[in-house]
């Protein structure tokens, strides 16, 4: 009779993967460098469409707004003032981001570029954005 046992490493991962699946779906480790990202929010009436994108940590001066034809970037650079702690202490977690974010998008209709409207306020940005008259789709026919 052996006295080794035998060691199945599927058998030992199991239960650490069922130990995984039940906690809250979280990327990365108190390591991990966090990620900015622009939330968006898009209506649309038969005139324009209206967008509220979330930037937080953003300030009116570093956000940039492009617009080519039926394609909308939103471009921000986040800065954090210097870094918080207590006296003497240190930092355990750092989710807060720094850096550049951006987003784009194409929408059905062409806008009309010149007439757009871009308020920020409170980490908030919102565009109206006006569809170019005339740009609706037409079928070509081919000869």
């Amino acid at each position: 009779m052996s006295a080794l046992t035998r060691i199945d490493p599927l058998e030992q991962l199991l239960p650490e993967m069922f130990r995984r699946f039940a906690q809250p779906l979280r990327f990365g480790t108190l390591n991990a460098e966090p990620t900015g990202d622009i939330r968006l929010d898009v209506s649309e009436t038969p005139a324009d469409y209206t967008v509220r994108a979330e930037i937080p940590g953003a300030k009116k001066e570093d956000v940039r707004i492009t617009v080519d034809g039926n394609f909308v970037n939103i471009a921000a650079e986040i800065h954090r003032d210097k870094e918080e702690k207590a006296d003497g202490g240190r930092v355990l977690l750092k989710e807060s981001y720094h850096g550049s974010v951006a987003r784009g998008f194409s929408l059905a209709h062409e806008i009309d570029a010149g007439r757009v409207v871009a308020r920020f306020e409170d980490g908030v940005l919102r565009l109206t954005l006006p569809k170019r008259e005339g740009s609706a789709s037409r079928t070509i026919a081919v000869q």
